[in-house]
């Protein structure tokens, strides 16, 4: 049962990422698509916390941090999808127990056995190969420094979680402090950037009358000179019904609801994972949780047609078997 919940967690873990690339494409808005998958999981962890009668201690309140380690994570994992290759995003979606690693060393003092610093030598050895290889170059990293916030906040996130179980935290209670974070950070900027478009428009909106009135009045002071009024006609107007047709923007409900539907994808791989984790052995568990860049790998190969160069292929592959052995021996 726990491989099945494991496999469960990491296909949803999978099918999130694949969305996001997918979303990313789309003629939406980011941020209040963020807003909705955070929303999504602050509704349904609260439901399962009021339905599981959890106690709110005060350690909950570290969902705070975890939420705001998060958002930033959401944002990068989003933007280097938008702008970057989808496998390199996938590996560095994969790293974040090198951090969590490097973290718990220094500020718990847990040291890496043998194997264990074996395998994050392989892991940054396949980093490396990718790095290097023929398509990757300084000029041309293709979002990969997205992909390393993305590392970055996902082990802060990681980190910090650890630490509330440390502390007693329930886990539900302590999910819902976390997503109501986020989502109040995504809808924070969504807000301030749509305040800011409207302010925009406005302008264009006042300097396009204050034109058509001087045009007005050119023509009524030709009328009065002897002159016919000229029949002033920009562009713009010619212009307006011809051309290509842009992609048509989503609507802010439309945005919202499908920002819902992929959060759910999100919040399922967290109520997944904590029954695997109970039933199972945690190296196990999460070596098969793990699996989740496989899929997100297999789909940039396959349906989004990336092409791997040897040398790209070698490295994706070399750091997935570190990332598989790291959690393996931990």
């Amino acid at each position: 049962m726990w491989f099945v919940l494991a496999a469960a967690a990491a296909a949803c873990f999978g099918l999130r990422g694949i969305l996001y690339q997918w979303t990313s494409k789309r003629p939406l808005d980011r941020n209040l698509m963020l807003f909705g998958v955070y929303l999504s999981g602050t509704w349904i962890t609260l439901a399962a916390a009021l339905a599981l009668r959890a106690p709110w201690t005060p350690a909950v309140g570290l969902g705070a941090l975890m939420g705001l380690f998060s958002f930033i994570s959401n944002a990068a994992m989003y933007k280097g999808f938008a702008v970057g290759k989808m496998s390199l995003m996938a590996m560095f979606t994969g790293l974040p127990p090198v951090v969590v690693a490097l973290l718990a060393f220094a500020v718990w003092g847990e040291r890496l056995s043998v194997w264990q610093l074996l395998a994050f030598v392989v892991i940054m050895s396949g980093l490396l190969m990718v790095r290097y290889s023929n398509d990757l170059s300084l000029r041309n990293l293709q979002g990969a420094q997205w992909g390393v916030l993305t590392m970055l906040f996902f082990g802060l996130t990681d980190f910090f979680t650890k630490q509330a179980t440390l502390l007693g935290a329930a886990t539900f209670p302590t999910l819902v402090v976390m997503y109501a974070t986020g989502g109040i950070l995504f809808c924070f900027i969504w807000l301030r950037q749509r305040g800011q478009a409207l302010h925009a428009a406005d302008m264009v909106r006042q300097a396009r009358n204050e034109t058509a009135a001087d045009a007005q009045g050119n023509a009524s002071t030709d009328a009065k000179d002897g002159g016919e009024p000229v029949n002033r006609t920009d562009g713009s107007a010619a212009s307006s019904g011809s051309g290509p047709a842009a992609a048509k923007p989503w609507t802010w409900r439309r945005t919202l609801l499908w920002g819902m539907t992929v959060g759910i994808t999100n919040a399922s791989g967290m109520m997944l994972a904590m029954p695997a984790f109970k039933l199972g052995t945690t190296g196990l568990v999460s070596a098969v949780m793990a699996a989740n860049v496989v899929l997100v790998m297999l789909y940039a190969r396959f349906v989004l047609k990336e092409k791997f160069t040897r040398l790209e292929s070698a490295g994706l592959m070399i750091g997935l078997t570190g990332i598989v052995l790291l959690k393996l021996l931990s």
